[in-house]
């Protein structure tokens, strides 16, 4: 049995959640939109779930948009608030999702500017980076509240409130922050924030834009109409209802959980510090379930495989860019070298993981990497 140590690329799905979305994936099967009782029920259960999840970023149920997940969630603003601006400056910062990089590059193709904002070595966005950055015409800003990677969180209220002064439209990528820290949308100066369900034990294909009551934003779909005209298309409402759920749970168990997980990720890096590892960002506020290391001269990649062998899964990087070979941008943005960013594994925590897991994974960490470098001794 695998002890799973990949929760920021996905979470399991709790029991709870389940029971919240089976009775739409079974007998109340009807169309949300429908006039009927069947599609009474569904509408009801769409609007709890908004209820729910409005509640945990602290916003009014109308303020949430519910898309298919964080990707579209993210293009839905970029695009869409594009859409009602002239071309102008697109600010990002150099540690962001693919999914506001692409779109933010596809508008540079359009006749936008593109402007990345560095980051400290710690993995934070240079907020004099982005007061440098607004000097020049800004339509829109994006920074993550906490990077997918490292962990660190960043100082989103402060920049919001800059690009506000500039009269920049504020978004944020709060995907690997809710659940793990206090998310208020009010309080961090954004126009909107993108959420997702499979984060935070909810199920995949369920995630939500929270916008501010007078953002205007073209959409990516037309049809009937659904979501206030902003994201059409028959509403999965099995997975809104758990995304819903998700959201409630959350919300409840987040203090004692986050406590829990602190101490176990110092436990980790108590082990890895012995072993003479690079704990990227470890001198900054990050979430805390999350250590993203690199022992020298162990390649990530081969770690993840051998340690999968071993039973634990981790993940060297972002899950979404696993496949590729190049060493991680969020780590060459904070200054790292190839070799060291070659090197690195995300290790993420979650709410079955135990002190036990832990010490398991610190042996088989040892044995691995002593092969490892052996191997490689060997065939230089």
């Amino acid at each position: 049995m695998h002890a799973y140590f990949d929760h920021n690329a996905t979470t399991p799905l709790d029991e709870r959640v389940l029971a919240a979305m089976l009775p739409y994936l079974k007998d109340q099967y009807g169309n949300a939109s429908s006039r009927h009782e069947f599609g009474t029920v569904a509408r009801k259960a769409v609007d709890d779930a908004r209820g729910q999840v409005a509640a945990l970023v602290g916003v009014q149920p109308a303020q949430v948009v519910f898309t298919s997940g964080g990707t579209e969630a993210n293009n839905l603003f970029i695009k869409g608030a594009a859409g009602y601006l002239k071309p102008a400056q697109i600010v990002v910062s150099a540690i962001e999702h693919p999914c506001v990089a692409k779109p933010a590059q596809e508008l540079a193709r359009q006749g936008w500017t593109l402007r990345r904002l560095a980051v400290t070595r710690q993995g934070a966005v240079d907020l004099a980076d982005l007061d440098a950055a607004l000097a020049a015409a800004t339509g829109i800003v994006s920074v993550m509240l906490a990077n997918n990677e490292t962990g660190v969180i960043q100082d989103v209220a402060a920049a919001g409130e800059r690009a506000r002064r500039a009269k920049a439209l504020m978004h944020t990528d709060a995907v690997q922050a809710l659940g793990k820290m206090p998310v208020d949308f009010n309080a961090l100066n954004v126009h909107a924030m993108t959420l997702s369900a499979h984060k935070i034990c909810g199920p995949k294909g369920a995630g939500a834009l929270i916008v501010d009551k007078r953002l205007e934003l073209r959409p990516l779909l037309s049809g009937g109409g659904h979501e206030r005209g902003m994201r059409s298309g028959t509403e999965n409402v099995a997975a809104i209802a758990g995304f819903g759920a998700a959201c409630e749970l959350a919300a409840g168990r987040m203090a004692d959980l986050n406590r829990r997980l602190s101490d176990l990720r110092e436990r980790l890096e108590r082990g890895l510090a012995g072993m003479g590892a690079v704990i990227f960002g470890a001198g900054a506020a990050r979430v805390p379930n999350t250590s993203y290391f690199a022992l020298q001269g162990v390649d990530g990649e081969a770690l993840v495989i051998e340690l999968d062998k071993a039973g634990y899964a981790v993940a060297a990087g972002a899950a979404c860019s696993s496949a590729s070979s190049e060493p991680s941008a969020t780590l060459l943005a904070m200054g790292m070298a190839p070799e060291i960013a070659r090197g690195a594994v995300r290790f993420s925590l979650g709410a079955a993981n135990t002190a036990e897991q832990v010490d398991g994974f610190l042996a088989a960490l040892a044995a691995v990497a002593q092969r490892l470098r052996r191997l490689t001794a060997v065939a230089v």
